[in-house]
């Protein structure tokens, strides 16, 4: 049996779970391949809980922590209204395949509605095919503004 909730960032056990499962998804190759540092796994709860727009999904199966999605609420400008940008979405590998990452999309798309928010964002790596393929059942597409511009792609400049 599985739990979806929005994660409390004060309670202790909502707290781990955050942390060993975003450490796991920065594991995967899909992840970056890279545990988090020590620096990161102290301030990053104090952060999230101080950042206005930003909350966390947790799935639990059995009492056990299996999935998590970090979302930011950011401003359309184009629509003078909220977004939710989903920022990470991990379920561990023996959790898969049971319609986790599913019910805490619902969830997200259920706050984002709350907020008024005018739609979800995400990236993805071209060659996550499984998650694309989620994503796109889930409703998500490429975004674009003009078919001939071609689809929007996603950098980073990093700056450390």
């Amino acid at each position: 049996m599985s739990q979806i909730v929005l994660a409390d960032y004060s309670n202790p056990s909502h707290q781990s779970a955050i942390l060993n499962l975003l450490d796991a998804y920065a594991r995967d190759p899909m992840g970056g391949g890279k545990g988090l540092s020590q620096e990161v796994k102290a301030a990053l709860l104090p952060l999230l809980a101080a950042e206005p727009g930003a909350f966390s999904v947790l799935a639990f199966v059995e009492d056990q922590a299996a999935g998590l999605v970090n979302c930011f609420q950011a401003l359309s400008t184009f629509r003078a209204k909220p977004l939710i940008n989903i920022h990470d979405v991990t379920v561990l590998a023996p959790y898969r395949g049971r319609g986790l990452s599913t019910a805490m999309l619902e969830k997200v798309e259920a706050v984002a509605r709350e907020r008024g928010c005018c739609k979800l964002t995400l990236e993805v790596l071209e060659g996550n095919r499984i998650a694309r393929r989620a994503y796109e059942k889930f409703g998500f597409s490429g975004y674009e503004l003009d078919p001939e511009l071609g689809q929007a792609l996603f950098w980073e400049k990093k700056l450390t």
